[in-house]
């Protein structure tokens, strides 16, 4: 049996991906609690998106705050890479 060029192209971008996906899982493994962290406040931020805007401007400041919370954690999980 052979195999033609293009399904060993195929192949091989397969298992590309596959080891990649395995690396990157590594890699946030190594930093489950950032990781945990910003899940959380991915999660925060939806809620307060979808809460009521009569908060005397609070709920837009925290929305901001959630936002800047969001890039730090990706900052310092990228930093410990």
């Amino acid at each position: 049996m052979t195999i033609s060029k293009a399904r060993l192209g195929v192949l091989a971008l397969v298992f590309a991906f596959v080891f990649a996906g395995i690396g990157a899982g590594v890699a946030l493994a190594s930093q489950p609690h950032m990781v945990n962290a910003r899940n959380y406040l991915n999660q925060a931020l939806t809620e307060l998106n979808a809460a009521n805007p009569d908060k005397g401007g609070h709920r837009e400041n925290a929305i901001n705050l959630v936002k800047q919370a969001i890039t730090q954690v990706n900052e310092g999980i990228q930093y410990a890479r």
